[in-house]
């Protein structure tokens, strides 16, 4: 019965008009192999056989309306497999990097966006997280955010899934987290409580003009994988048990507002942290905003 008092904690953790609906409809991804299922998908993404990879490209454009008019390639015969096509190179000048302090890293919709006030950030309307496990367990990193802002923006399959610096900085540690790996869909989001910090992520540091700023990757069932343009390979899979971490603070690893970071592989999320004092969101930005990389979020 293990699993009834999981879900039975889960259930009275849900305040306000936190949906029972939206936690049922979420509790069979408690008993999914996620892992398993996410291992699988990686060798799918990766298949090069012709008329499965085609097939699969032209399901995903037609169903979820990719604009492969801002591609490098766009047709869908020069990807060697779907995983090339769903982390495809955009056209030079197709996001222009706004003149703002911080810009947004990805293409997406804000899920979320404020304060994080006690230690805390809003998942969704009757869920929080707190930022001590979001970032591990860190109490020293969690305080140098405590104050700060944040922003959550979920990718869909039909968004740009490369990841670029919101603004100018040197990288100084990554950090995996090893977790679940529930979806991060909006349903998802509404009906499993904590979810950012359960899933498995990977945690970027950097330092900048405004004091240090994370960006978090965090990983959903079916994202085969996640990298960095610094790491040599995918970080995942595959999947350990045990929290790693890598130490950048002597490399010299600077990297321009702009440049590409990292990529997912299918659809995720990635969460944004400012320090105290760093410069606050843009009054036009709200919940559930689409949003493109490059646009200026201060």
């Amino acid at each position: 019965m293990k699993g009834g008092n999981l879900a039975n904690n889960d259930l009275q953790q849900q305040s306000g008009k936190a949906s029972k609906r939206d936690f049922w409809l979420t509790l069979p991804q408690y008993c999914l192999p996620q892992h398993l299922l996410s291992r699988l998908m990686h060798r799918i993404c990766r298949c090069r056989v012709r008329w499965l990879k085609n097939l699969l490209i032209s399901r995903v454009i037609r169903h979820y309306k990719v604009d492969m008019s801002e591609a490098v390639h766009s047709d869908m015969a020069a990807f060697e497999h779907f995983n090339a096509f769903f982390t495809r190179q955009l056209k030079v000048g197709a996001r222009p990097i706004a003149a703002g302090t911080i810009v947004s890293p990805v293409d997406g919709c804000l899920s979320q966006l404020g304060n994080i006030q006690n230690g805390r950030i809003v998942q969704a309307k009757g869920h929080d997280y707190s930022i001590l496990e979001l970032l591990g367990g860190d109490e020293q990193l969690a305080a140098e955010f405590d104050g700060g802002q944040f922003a959550t923006i979920y990718l869909s399959p039909r968004d740009y899934h490369r990841i670029h610096m919101p603004l100018s900085g040197k990288l100084t540690l990554m950090r995996y987290v090893p977790g679940k790996l529930f979806s991060v869909n909006p349903l998802t989001v509404r009906g499993i409580p904590r979810l950012f910090a359960r899933n498995e992520r990977v945690i970027t540091l950097f330092t900048t003009e405004i004091g240090p700023v994370a960006l978090i990757l965090v990983g959903a069932i079916f994202v085969g994988s996640m990298e960095t343009v610094w790491h040599e390979g995918e970080i995942t899979p595959p999947y350990t048990a045990d929290m790693l971490d890598w130490h950048y603070a002597d490399a010299d690893i600077q990297l321009g507002k702009g440049d590409e970071m990292g990529r997912f592989n299918m659809g995720s999320t990635v969460i944004l942290l400012l320090p105290a004092g760093a410069a606050e969101w843009a009054g036009r930005w709200q919940a559930e905003t689409p949003i493109k990389l490059g646009q200026s979020l201060s």
